[in-house]
């Protein structure tokens, strides 16, 4: 049986109850663009964490990674994203097809912060734009163009409670399925409906 809550949350008073003065230092920090400070944040990235949504609400939570600078910033407004090759499922396709919607943190190796950025989102095939993204001369079938709405700097609390970046305090990774054990015991190859 599934745990079911007996005392949920449902309104945004509820919360201002319990945290009354952490909201409105935090508004101020939001911006509609890319200014310098998250710029250089996004071309020194090297992972960016993508989720999006379709109608029916289905959320997809997507990394992506490649070399720093990988996701260009076009300009104050627009970011481009590659599509590498990856799973095949296209699930953020689909939805940024459905919705239009996207949002993406940037993590930094060896900084606690991460920026969010969060907008609008279509799938393009502009070859002068896939040009730009290529990398060893492959260039992308696709790309994710980004029309920024919000931007901000979020304080590095997360990661430095996870200590990502400290390997040495990480707990041993002895007995972890391995991504070919978790396909095994998930997919039913011989099910027509999978």
């Amino acid at each position: 049986m599934s745990y079911e809550a007996r005392d949920v949350v449902s309104s945004e008073d509820e919360v201002r109850a319990i945290l009354p003065d952490q909201y409105e230092a935090q508004v101020g920090k939001v911006i509609s663009f890319v200014d310098d400070l998250c710029q250089s944040w996004i071309e020194r990235s090297p992972f960016v964490v993508m989720s999006t949504v379709a109608k029916n609400g289905r959320v997809d939570t997507s990394p992506k990674g490649d070399p720093a600078g990988f996701v260009k910033v076009i300009d104050r407004q627009t970011l481009a994203i590659p599509d590498r090759p990856g799973n095949n499922r296209f699930d953020s396709f689909l939805n940024i097809i459905e919705t239009g919607r996207i949002g993406l943190v940037f993590l930094v190796p060896n900084r606690n912060e991460v920026v969010r950025v969060s907008g609008s989102a279509q799938v393009v095939r502009d070859i002068e734009l896939r040009n730009q993204l290529a990398l060893n001369d492959r260039v992308p079938d696709f790309a994710i163009l980004v029309k920024v709405e919000e931007a901000f700097f979020h304080c590095g609390k997360a990661i430095m409670r996870s200590k990502l970046w400290l390997p040495e305090d990480a707990e041993p990774i002895e007995g972890l399925p391995t991504y070919s054990q978790a396909l095994e015991s998930h997919v039913n190859f011989d099910s027509p409906a999978n």
